[in-house]
């Protein structure tokens, strides 16, 4: 008996299983596509069985994204999916990124700042550019994705040291590999040296306080178009500046190193702007190197070398940018480089969700609260799912102009991939007893775990009467609707009941009908329900920034769901099962 064989062969079949039935694979349905697909090994059906029992208790030990990653590494053609890595639907959408015949590799970045985390606004250039890469190594061309950190301004967006992991982590969520890693803390030196090469040639000056061109006489002349005196002093001098600033001579505010521009250019803030500045590491000393450095490169100037040397050859980013292009245009002209091709997009707007960093960590709530839609809040949320987010992107796309989305965009994206999974159970919040009465024999309701899909079977509610009736609970919500008496309510898989009576805190009632179609004939509403042995739920439920827990039972099957595993709590929404047994709201 080859064992690793049979092994491999329960291994695709059971991540199979578990993908399609919400991360729970069944031994049964596995052992009988084993020997569907090999059927001489019905004559070893012992030990097959063992083997399968272990390669389900491996997979069920699995969550559902490690359980289709594995999958999808192993056997992607399994889930009826093109067998690439590049293939994601909405990728061949995008259009041809300008002169790609131009280029052996196309090289494309992500560059966040590591102040934050990311939220759903950083996702959408994280997946453009990663989305290209896959497009085009799906076309048979090279392609690289390099990930670079910007962390060069400690003073005012200092970077968060636990940031840096927590942005790969949300990467990964995503499904973003990147090729190469840089962290611009880590180029100091290249900087350094670079900024010499163009001071060398005279393509930069410094405005230092003890000398005749002084930080204020700079900021005159980018208003008057005249020029101060460093600017066309000899490179030796401005050299020689620059070296008093690495050594310290100069304090925070007291020498920058100035890139030439266009001292007549119409937009004021591309005119000779500032390349290099100095910054009091030991106020403000960097997470990662400390108050080693006190001279920083500005944005647009590590930028433009960083792209340079790491061969970048198309930079996808938001329109607001459209301006740093202008600005790192100057250094590609001095240096003699070919600037690589810029593609603007608009911005991107979410309706009811605050996109701000400064806003978000004004907040002052941790950054995968489930409130936040940082991608942290998102995955922790439970039920968001990294495709819906690739979906709603790639929708949005590479326009020009503005986009703007709404929450229930994205959730609708979620449900079509979380709907075919989740199993669908009755809850009541806020419940509601329900005397039933002249009820003399037992009633028992049979509910579909899932309505599509028969083959995950049934499960049944039996109620036993006493003192001639039945008690069960219903929702509040459904209580005050049944607002007087002579009401007929369909109690979902059970029976038809009309009210007689509604007190404070309960609802009288008799048996109207059994059938479907005389509940359809009184337009009967269609409620769920729990019986007495209901178990106590507790679910926290986002609503905009506030936080509210909504408590109720749930039918006596709740109880057996795993943690971790989406449900569907019918007529309420999707939830997650927490490790501490209580759930989490996902969407409607």
């Amino acid at each position: 008996m080859d064992r690793e064989r049979i092994k491999d062969i329960a291994l695709k079949h059971a991540l199979v299983n578990a993908v399609r039935f919400n991360g729970k694979a069944s031994i049964n349905a596995v052992i009988s596509k084993v020997f569907a697909e090999d059927p001489s090994l019905k004559s070893m059906g012992r030990d097959v069985a063992q083997i399968v029992k272990e390669v389900v208790d491996y997979v069920n030990s699995l969550n559902i994204d490690e359980q289709r990653n594995l999958l999808m590494s192993r056997w992607p053609e399994a889930l009826g999916e093109k067998k690439t890595e590049s293939y994601r639907k909405g990728i061949e959408d995008l259009p041809p990124l300008p002169n790609d015949n131009r280029y052996e590799t196309i090289t494309l970045r992500f560059a966040p700042n590591p102040d934050f985390v990311l939220h759903l606004g950083s996702a959408r250039p994280a997946i453009i550019n990663y989305a290209y890469k896959l497009k085009y190594e799906g076309l048979g061309k090279r392609a690289k994705f390099i990930l670079r950190f910007e962390d060069t301004d400690p003073r005012t967006k200092r970077p968060l040291l636990e940031a840096y992991d927590a942005v790969r982590e949300d990467l990964r969520w995503l499904g973003i590999k990147w090729d190469e890693e840089y962290i611009q803390s880590d180029r100091l030196e290249i900087y350094y040296d670079m900024a010499r090469k163009i001071l060398a040639k005279g393509n930069a000056y410094i405005a230092a306080k003890d000398t005749e061109c002084t930080p204020d006489d700079w900021k005159k002349s980018k208003v008057t178009g005249k020029p101060c005196k460093n600017r066309v002093a000899d490179p030796s001098v401005n050299l020689e500046l620059f070296d008093k600033m690495l050594g310290g001579h100069y304090r925070e505010g007291e020498a920058v190193m100035v890139l030439k521009t266009d001292l007549q250019h119409p937009d004021p803030s591309v005119r000779d702007w500032v390349a290099m500045r100095i910054i009091d590491t030991t106020k403000y000393p960097h997470p990662r190197v400390g108050s080693r450095y006190i001279v920083w490169p500005t944005y647009n100037f590590s930028v433009s070398i960083d792209d340079h040397l790491m061969g970048i050859t198309h930079i996808l980013r938001a329109q607001e940018h459209s301006v740093n292009t202008t600005k790192q245009s100057f250094v590609y002209a001095h240096m003699g480089w070919e600037q690589p091709e810029a593609i603007h997009f608009g911005r991107l707007k979410i309706v009811g969700m605050t996109l701000s960093k400064t806003r978000l960590k004004s907040l002052g709530i941790r950054w995968d609260d489930i409130r936040l839609p940082t991608l942290a809040g998102l995955r922790n949320r439970g039920g968001i799912q990294p495709e819906a987010i690739w979906n709603i992107m790639l929708q949005v796309g590479v326009k020009p102009t503005d986009a703007t989305i709404t929450s229930d965009n994205l959730f609708a994206e979620n449900r079509k991939l979380i709907e075919p999974r989740a199993n669908r159970y009755m809850a009541v919040i806020g419940p509601i007893k329900v005397i039933i009465e002249g009820i003399n024999e037992p009633l028992t309701a049979r509910l579909p775990m899932h309505p599509s899909y028969p083959e995950r079977g049934r499960r049944s509610i039996t109620l036993k009467p006493g003192n001639n009736r039945i008690e069960l609970f219903i929702s509040r919500s459904d209580y005050d609707k049944a607002s007087r008496g002579g009401s007929v309510i369909r109690l979902m898989e059970l029976i038809n009941i009309e009210v007689t009576e509604k007190l404070d805190n309960a609802l009288i009632a008799h048996m109207h009908s059994k059938d479907l179609e005389s509940a359809k004939k009184t337009n009967a509403p269609i409620i769920q329900w729990v019986p007495l042995d209901g178990v106590s739920i507790s679910v926290e439920r986002p609503d905009g920034m506030k936080l509210i827990t909504d408590k109720g039972l749930a039918e006596p099957a709740v109880g057996q769901v795993s943690n971790g595993e989406i449900i569907q709590f019918m007529r309420y929404g999707f939830v997650k099962k927490t490790s501490d047994g209580n759930f989490i709201y996902v969407h409607d």
